[in-house]
């Protein structure tokens, strides 16, 4: 079975600055849309974000290598060179890290390259990489 894109919709306060955080930072393409949703091409999966009160202030956090992540977070896992590429250009814009850009697991099975930060909604969102793919399941 080849893998397929995932579909994830998520809520958000306001859709012009969503819109302009997802395609200037992050680089995506906008989808369909509507008065009070839109949809991204999130490096080819479909994500829909939806206006939506709802309070992201205070979510819950769980200690991982160290680092307090925040529990409700999604992402891509990105070839190794896309994630530096990612990060390089994060840096330049001044982002905002929950987890600043490290290596995570070092040296072991599950070593990988990670970063958490916010969208303007207060969406946790991961990106990472693996140098190997094989370690994406590693334990």
């Amino acid at each position: 079975m080849s893998l397929r894109p995932f579909h994830l919709a998520a809520p958000i306060d306001d859709k012009e600055t969503t819109r302009a955080f997802y395609t200037d930072r992050l680089g995506c393409t906008v989808g369909r849309e509507a008065e009070h949703w839109i949809d991204f091409d999130f490096f080819g999966h479909q994500l829909s974000f939806h206006i939506a009160e709802e309070d992201r202030t205070s979510l819950a956090r769980n200690e991982v290598d160290g680092k307090s992540v925040p529990v409700r977070h999604f992402g891509v896992v990105l070839a190794w060179g896309d994630w530096i590429s990612l990060r390089d250009r994060l840096e330049s814009t001044g982002q905002d890290f929950v987890i600043a850009p490290y290596i995570r697991f070092a040296g072991q099975p599950g070593e990988q390259a990670t970063m958490f930060f916010y969208d303007p909604s207060g969406n946790a969102l991961e990106f990472k990489a693996f140098k190997n793919d094989e370690n994406l399941f590693a334990s």
